[in-house]
């Protein structure tokens, strides 16, 4: 039962008793009704859980207000609580009837207390506070004997509770209201928290005896001064990507599958502190104002965070990561991605100075390719690099790496790619290679491409190699040229001259599935040839289409000396040959 006082903003006041559970809304079985347009038909929900009463927002437009903070989910509710939905304000009378669990009572007041001396200090939030009560909740409630399934949520509680515990006492032992930590390397950091730690640990009366404290040092460790629980994922080699949907859900890609793990962060203050340690190092940021950011990790691997309120389940990150081990064309053909006469080819279109664009959906394996492809070009050439993130791993020397810059806090300073690209056409290079085109940027890339930077990579977001250039068209338009639509089929076709297709096949494996020849244009359609195409019988068949591209047959009256059965052969494409984890593939 929940006792009530309800407020409206006509100054009608009244108090209410309700069972739980029951649902806030206009609909006439909602528990309690509030007829205003400001009301979803059903807006939000109180229940009875493990812990004691949440109240969450059934994703109603104009939200759901606890304590002055919007909230989607909130728990336990505490007397003394107020709630605004639409017109009314309810604040929360006396909560009963709670069955097993009585909140933080009796023994647990000393913990309890010293979790409001940290809120009052500004060591913890409010939404961490509640989110500790909450954890404690669970942790001394009474086990049933038939609750078997309930064991593993309960102990994750208690372990998540005593991190976050512990956090916040390192927090306050290192009084970074008094002292710049900023100015200290990484190890001396890591060095004074690990010794303050070990002693706030050895002190604690509250952690169980039976507790792994060198384990749980580690974690709390890594929370504080490192990427917390991301750290033993990002050095687990069979792991190619994480993706942390809120602070206690992790995925991970593990072999080619997506499975939950059991790793969690202490709290969503966690998750967002760990974001700012990433980026801060690269010059970028990440608040309200710029909840969206792409960034780095040192050794290369690509991350995307986005926070509150834009992510509605809390702050999110997705890490991409790339092997140490810097893969080349022959790791692609001991997996079975192409076979050795698309290497051949593609290592002789590269060296040829033919124009590239590898296509392909998300995780398909076009940066992978892309950056083995550029290590085909010969050494005494000049290559710059640009990208959103740099991702590239190039072996070269004569190597100039450029990557694009968000606005600062005043709007200001934005560095895009299209302006990197017109820059790079400055800077003498022989070769251009743009980690993908995304926008306005493919029609300088293009241009480029036909103004004698011939040889030329890129990548773009593509299902077929026929998608692809409706794409690049889409795109070039996007920048805003007064061009007809036959003006710009011209300037692709006389700029582009093979597109690579790759596809991630359901299994996980990353295959070559096409590679087409660009043609000229024909009744204002831009013609393209296949040369080479992957069949999907059994474990695949690379074939080639026995077709010699116009541009080799040029060649070969100039003298470049091939052999033209390269385009007709047929190649099994087992991958048996090599584990999928003895390359990763972005």
């Amino acid at each position: 039962m929940l006792r009530i006082e309800m407020q409206f903003e006509d100054g009608k006041k009244e108090i209410r008793e309700i069972p739980l559970p029951f649902d806030i809304g206009r609909l006439a079985g909602c528990g309690l009704r509030l007829r205003s347009w400001r009301v979803a038909r059903k807006h939000a929900r109180m229940e009875v859980r493990d812990a004691g009463v949440f109240i969450e927002d059934l994703g109603a437009i104009t939200g759901t207000v606890l304590n002055g903070q919007r909230i989607s989910c909130h728990g336990p509710l505490q007397e003394g609580d107020e709630i605004i939905i639409g017109p009314c304000m309810m604040k929360i009378r006396q909560i009963s009837h709670l069955s097993n669990h009585q909140g933080l009572q009796g023994g647990s007041e000393r913990i309890a207390s010293a979790m409001k001396s940290q809120l009052s200090d500004g060591v913890v939030s409010e939404e961490e506070w509640a989110a500790k009560s909450q954890a404690f909740t669970v942790q001394k409630m009474p086990q049933s004997s038939g609750s078997v399934r309930e064991k593993p949520r309960q102990d994750l509680a208690q372990d998540l509770y005593i991190r976050r515990r512990l956090h916040g006492a390192l927090l306050e032992a290192l009084d970074l209201r008094r002292r710049d930590v900023s100015m200290m390397s990484d190890e001396a950091l890591r060095s004074e928290a690990g010794g303050l730690l070990d002693e706030i640990i050895r002190t604690d009366e509250e952690i169980p005896p039976d507790a792994d404290r060198q384990r749980l040092m580690q974690a709390v460790l890594d929370e504080a001064v490192g990427l917390g629980p991301l750290e033993p994922l990002l050095q687990d080699a069979n792991i190619t990507e994480i993706m942390v949907n809120r602070h206690d859900e992790i995925y991970v890609e593990e072999n080619g599958r997506l499975q939950r793990h059991h790793a969690a962060f202490s709290s969503e203050q966690a998750v967002v502190g760990v974001i700012d340690r990433i980026v801060a190092p690269i010059g970028r940021r990440i608040d309200e104002s710029s909840p969206m950011v792409d960034a780095r990790l040192a050794d290369g691997s690509r991350v995307n965070a986005i926070i509150p309120p834009i992510a509605l389940k809390g702050a999110s990150m997705t890490i991409r990561k790339f092997p140490q081990r810097r893969p080349g064309m022959q790791d692609l053909l001991k997996l079975g991605s192409l076979d050795p006469c698309m290497s051949r080819f593609l290592e002789l279109c590269v060296r040829q100075r033919k124009n590239i664009i590898v296509s392909g959906g998300t995780g398909s394996g076009k940066t992978t390719l892309l950056n083995i492809l550029s290590n085909c070009i010969p050494a005494d050439e000049r290559i710059v690099t640009i990208e959103d993130a740099a991702e590239l791993r190039l072996n070269h020397e004569h190597l100039v790496a450029l990557e694009a810059r968000p606005a600062n806090l005043e709007g200001r300073g934005q560095v895009m790619i299209r302006d990197l690209v017109r820059n790079a056409l400055r800077m003498r290079p022989d070769r251009i290679v743009v980690g993908e085109c995304r926008g306005a940027e493919a029609f300088d890339m293009l241009s480029a491409m036909n103004t004698g930077h011939e040889g030329s990579l890129t990548t773009l977001h593509a299902n077929t190699p026929r998608d692809a250039l409706s794409r690049l068209e889409t795109m070039i338009l996007m920048a805003g040229m007064d061009l007809p639509l036959l003006a710009v089929r011209e300037h692709i076709a006389a700029s582009i001259e093979f597109i690579i297709q790759q596809t991630r096949l359901s299994n996980g494996r990353r295959v070559v599935t096409s590679i087409v020849e660009v043609g000229g244009l024909e009744n204002g359609i831009i013609k393209t040839q296949e040369i080479f195409s992957f069949e999907r019988k059994g474990g695949g068949v690379f074939v080639g289409a026995g077709i010699v591209p116009n541009c080799f047959e040029r060649m070969r009256q100039d003298g470049l000396d091939f052999d033209p059965t390269l385009f007709s052969q047929r190649h099994e494409g087992s991958a048996h040959a090599a584990s999928f984890n003895d390359i990763v593939m972005e």
